[in-house]
């Protein structure tokens, strides 16, 4: 099955985009596995927009990360049918608090309020996460003030009620679907950064967040299903702030091995290193892995 790595996957490994040119086309949806929202970094790219992930388990889809455009590109994917039968659940799981994790954020609490003003949204995440939430309810007090008194489109309604559950590691949701694990990783000088893992009936999937050395990617997949891992970019054009903060392709190479996942998918990526990045894995690492692409779908 051709995608725009080039590389020809299983049906059965990877699904991608249905109506673009270039893209396999494959009706339905997986039981289990992966859209990738936001495949980005902080510098503006027009073909990847913030990090985010959603993660399928039967027909719901839960949120990791809140990048810029989150709920722009889940309407995106429902308007080429890539979720047909999928709701997404009010929950989202931010894995830091880097800007480019979290601007969409605003976004994903207005959207689901919206749609649904009497419900609240959850997110889960580290330290900082509940300020960082009380502040964007704050900066836009005046529009929920407009919206909610008389004469506005949700008059009468509660304004937006959001619960923040700042984890540590361990499992921190369940729910008939999926169990939630987060782990800690190391981000630079980040005093709090997760992953997390998402146990569903059928399949274990691993993302890294945004994770340098030392990893404990390896012991949370342990031959997982599909790992979204973060980085790639070759030692040479990598700097000091890189290695702190990132898992550069020979790194990445090294989690591969350790882990073995079943699909390697690489995220966050940056402009114009990205194949030699892949290249570099590809010379260390002989199992599946692919670069991803906004809307790109994995199982």
């Amino acid at each position: 099955m051709p995608i725009r790595t080039g590389r020809a996957l299983p049906l059965a490994i990877a699904v991608t985009l249905m109506s673009a040119p270039g893209h396999a086309q494959v009706s339905g949806h997986p039981r289990s596995g992966v859209i990738m929202l936001g495949t980005g970094n902080p510098v503006p790219d027009p073909d990847r927009f913030g990090p985010a992930t959603a993660v399928i388990a039967d027909s719901a889809a839960y949120l990791v990360d809140a990048g810029g455009g989150v709920m722009r590109r889940w309407r995106a994917a429902q308007a080429r049918h890539l979720v047909n039968g999928v709701a997404l659940r009010r929950v989202v799981f931010i894995t830091h608090l880097h800007s480019d994790h979290t601007q969409g954020l605003p976004g994903l609490i207005w959207g689901l309020w919206m749609a649904d003003p009497e419900l609240p949204i959850t997110v889960y995440g580290p330290r900082g996460v509940k300020a960082m939430t009380e502040h964007i309810l704050a900066a836009w007090s005046a529009d929920i003030a407009i919206r909610t008194d008389e004469g506005g489109e949700y008059a009468g309604k509660p304004g937006p009620r959001v619960v923040v559950q700042e984890v540590r590691p361990g499992m921190i949701y369940h729910d008939s679907l999926v169990s939630v694990t987060a782990f800690a990783v190391h981000h630079g000088t980040w005093p709090q950064a997760f992953g997390y893992r998402f146990n569903t009936r059928n399949r274990v999937i691993v993302l890294s967040g945004d994770a340098a050395p030392p990893s404990v990617i390896p012991q949370q997949c342990r031959r997982c299903d599909i790992l979204v891992h973060e980085g790639g970019l070759p030692d040479a054009k990598a700097t000091p702030y890189y290695h702190a903060f990132h898992s550069t392709a020979e790194e990445i190479a090294r989690v591969a091995n350790a882990a073995q996942p079943r699909l390697l998918v690489l995220t966050h990526q940056r402009p114009g290193v990205n194949r030699q990045g892949l290249d570099i894995i590809r010379s260390h690492y002989d199992g599946h892995v692919v670069i991803a692409s906004d809307l790109d779908v994995f199982h």
